[in-house]
């Protein structure tokens, strides 16, 4: 059997699922309602309550991956110190929650966090003030933050990983110490795991609408409650088309990125 005939079902499913989509929204948004070419579906970017929801999601989406970062390091150094292989059963706790459906896991987030929630059902119980947690952009980054830390961590362990515990006791013997070893060794070989993690982290955070409808409520809009809206809402799927291609722009900026510095693949969890 000729082995290109073995890739027939992904170049169907490709093209089905990824090509005429994308095709899809490249034509909404650069059309308007009669079909006409226009480009003010993406020019509508620059309107007050458009740019407003695109700067308020980039900045939480950064502030969560930083955390994610700053979390996700430290732990896939534990997790390499302490020789935890792939498969292990450690690995497994880690990433099971990912198994859960998404929407479970935030709606989850919401029953703690809400008003009349657990968490201020505790401190009521120990005669403490209430919380204002729910409906905040704090409770925004903090869902982010859960639902996407295995995104961070999983590329950072596959690289660190990877390098031999040579290169490390070589560093030692000659005078290095943990944060020489940590800045001039594990870092700089770290960069692919590093970019991968961020990439994974930042663009599912910009582009989320589940998380802000869910833990932000109706008083914090992001630029894909935005999207979700023109085409749910508004049934103008030529406007949030338009404003999909600005955020395809940040996915392939990520991407470039990624064919930078992680060109043989070696942050991919896959």
């Amino acid at each position: 059997m000729n082995k290109k005939l073995l890739s027939g079902p992904y170049t169907l499913w490709m093209i089905g699922f990824t090509i005429i989509p994308l095709a899809l929204i490249v034509y909404y948004g650069l059309t308007d309602r009669s079909g006409a070419f226009t480009l003010a579906n993406i020019i509508a970017i620059t309107t007050a309550e458009h740019s407003k929801a695109l700067w308020l999601s980039l900045g939480l989406s950064f502030v969560s991956t930083l955390i994610c970062l700053i979390l996700a390091y430290p732990l896939a150094m534990v997790l390499r110190a302490k020789g935890v292989g792939q498969g292990s059963f450690i690995v497994f706790i880690f990433i099971l929650p990912m198994w859960m459906n998404f929407l479970l896991r935030t709606l989850a987030w919401q029953t703690l966090l809400e008003k009349n929630g657990v968490i201020n059902g505790i401190l009521t119980t120990l005669h403490l003030p209430t919380q204002n947690l729910i409906n905040t952009p704090g409770a925004i980054v903090l869902g982010m933050v859960y639902n996407f830390l295995p995104f961070m961590v999983l590329p950072i362990y596959n690289v660190l990983v990877k390098i031999d515990d040579n290169v490390i006791n070589a560093a030692k013997d000659l005078g290095a110490n943990f944060t020489q070893v940590l800045l001039r060794i594990l870092l700089p070989l770290s960069v692919p795991g590093i970019v991968s993690g961020i990439t994974m982290v930042f663009v599912p955070a910009l582009t989320t609408f589940v998380i802000s409808n869910l833990l932000g409520g109706s008083k914090i809009l992001l630029i894909g409650n935005v999207i979700e809206q023109e085409f749910t809402k508004g049934s103008n799927w030529n406007l949030g088309s338009g404003l999909s291609l600005v955020l395809m722009f940040f996915i392939l900026i990520s991407m470039a990125l990624i064919a930078k510095y992680d060109k043989n693949g070696e942050g991919s969890t896959f």
